[in-house]
C-alpha cells in the first residue's frame, strides 16, 4: 500500500518542477482535508480550497521519502526536504482518493 502514498509524493515533486498541479490535486477526494500544519490558512477543506491554496503559495521544493508505514487506509510517511529540513505526512485514502492529508514538519 506504500506505493499509493509514493505516488502522490511523486505526483507532488512533479509539480513542484512543472507548476501544474493538476496530478497531484486529482487524487484528492472532493471533500478532502489538508491540513498543512502552522500555515495560517489551514486546515483546507474540499478539493477547490486545495487548489486555491496551491495558486496562491505554491511550494518550491521537493521532497524525497525515507520511510512509510501503512495501517489500512492511512499511510504515514516520513520525509525530507530536499533544500533542507523534515517532516511527516499521514494521509487516510478512502475509495482510493485522498480524504485526509495532514502535513507535519520537524
Amino acid at each position: 500500500m506504500a506505493e499509493r502514498v509514493l505516488e502522490q509524493c511523486r505526483r507532488f515533486n512533479d509539480g513542484v518542477r512543472t507548476g501544474e498541479w493538476d496530478g497531484y490535486i486529482a487524487a484528492f477526494d472532493e471533500d478532502a482535508t489538508l491540513d498543512i500544519v502552522g500555515d495560517p490558512g489551514s486546515p483546507y477543506r474540499g478539493r477547490e480550497a486545495i487548489i486555491e491554496a496551491y495558486a496562491a503559495d505554491p511550494p518550491d521544493d521537493t521532497i524525497t521519502v525515507s520511510s512509510v508505514e501503512t495501517d489500512g487506509d492511512v499511510d504515514v510517511a516520513r520525509f525530507a526536504w530536499d533544500k533542507g529540513g523534515t517532516g511527516t505526512l499521514t494521509v487516510r485514502w478512502a475509495g482510493g482518493r485522498i480524504a485526509d492529508f495532514r502535513v507535519a514538519f520537524d
